[in-house]
């Protein structure tokens, strides 16, 4: 007699089947935007809406391994590791023996470590997972950069045991809200999903969309110099994103593969929010969308037509996004073009916008390169900066 359950589980089987089609979505393609910046991400979200569904199917379309750990039930050693005396320790010292899951992960070379429920772990587990996600250790393996760190949690209100994040850890997460589209859900019941990809970066676009980045970033905390580090007064708040200089790293980085994959607009709010929290977030891109920054490079290429913009803080942008630009690619030529653009600012009147990016620029100068005329508006602060 043929066993019941055998029939019962092809049924099972042919439930599970499904497929994916390309789907538009701000919050999917921002989760991609910050797994393919290599940046820890931490999806926010009530219990059942296929958040761990997700990421299983983002690693199953990238065909990588993902090793999933529920944060709630280790212990602070599964993640800072087990002291293991080894035959001399006073010559050799107590190496910590890392868990089987870091082991696997780190033999795999890539893929998604996945740690679940973190809003679940108590604060002594929160604490051993600091170093984990910031500087990729567990006891004392280090896990291969190309391993990508994504994490999930329920709000505290509707997680089993709930706390809140512990502002260290937080800070080291772009967090992103993740909410269920009812329209989405009943045509994957139908059988198809929609599919969670990683952005494509053009390799053409590296170096400007770097320059252009590091501009606006610099020039919106030159202009907001009060964000740069405002830890909220509440706990709850400290609990998600917030502006330090560690997130504006993350926000920088953000923006720049945006501008090299083509994110659209939603997407890269999202992601910025994500990282220095929703205010912030906001002013940043609305700050980059009236910049309205020209090419760098193209302006290097003729720097005699450019026109310097009349704004202070669209000047300072701008200059940083110069320099920037000719760090990525330090030709002689180039330099020379750079310091033609930061003569426009003594033209103009503002020498002091110029003389973070003249002391920038002077330091890349090689041993055999002329020093330009237009350096000469710079001597004296390049003087007192050690750069002449």
């Amino acid at each position: 007699m043929t066993n019941p359950l055998v029939r019962a589980d092809v049924l099972v089987g042919a439930l599970g089947r499904s497929r994916t089609e390309a789907g538009v979505s701000a919050q999917a393609e921002a989760l991609g935007l910050a797994v393919a910046a290599n940046l820890p991400v931490l999806l926010w979200g009530e219990p059942g809406i296929g958040k761990s569904a997700t990421l299983g199917q983002l690693a199953a379309g990238l065909g990588l391994p993902m090793e999933t750990v529920i944060a709630s039930i280790h212990e602070p050693s599964d993640f800072a590791g087990l002291p293991i005396v080894g035959d001399d320790p006073a010559a050799q010292g107590v190496p910590m023996a890392p868990p089987d899951w870091a082991v696997r992960t780190a033999a795999y070379g890539s893929g998604l470590l996945f740690f679940d429920e973190l809003s679940s772990a108590p604060p002594a587990v929160q604490a051993a997972l600091l170093r984990v996600v910031l500087e990729r250790r567990v006891g004392s393996l280090r896990l291969p950069e190309p391993v990508r760190i994504v994490a999930a949690a329920n709000p505290p209100g509707s997680a089993a045991d709930g706390w809140h994040l512990s502002p260290p850890l937080a800070n080291r997460f772009v967090h992103l809200r993740w909410t269920h589209d009812p329209r989405v859900v009943a045509r994957g019941l139908s059988g198809t999903w929609p599919a969670v990809t990683v952005p494509a970066v053009r390799e053409a676009r590296i170096p400007a969309a770097v320059a252009r980045a590091r501009g606006i970033v610099s020039g919106f905390l030159a202009a907001r110099p009060g964000l740069a580090h405002a830890l909220p007064a509440d706990p709850a708040s400290r609990g998600g994103a917030w502006p330090s200089p560690r997130t504006w790293e993350m926000a920088l980085r953000l923006l720049a593969f945006g501008y090299a994959c083509d994110a659209s607009r939603d997407a890269t709010g999202l992601a910025l929010a994500g990282a220095v929290g929703d205010g912030p977030g906001i002013e940043l891109l609305t700050f980059a969308e009236e910049l309205d920054l020209p090419d760098p490079d193209r302006v290097l290429a003729r720097p005699e037509t450019f026109t310097l913009p009349g704004r202070g803080d669209r000047q300072l942008a701008f200059l940083t996004a110069v320099v920037a630009a000719v760090q990525a690619t330090p030709t002689r030529e180039r330099w020379e073009a750079g310091w033609v653009v930061l003569a426009k600012a003594v033209d103009a009147g503002v020498p002091d916008v110029a003389a973070r990016a003249a002391m920038d620029l002077a330091a890349l100068r090689e041993p055999d390169w002329t020093v330009p005329a237009q350096l000469d508006a710079f001597v004296e602060v390049l003087s007192l900066s050690g750069a002449l």
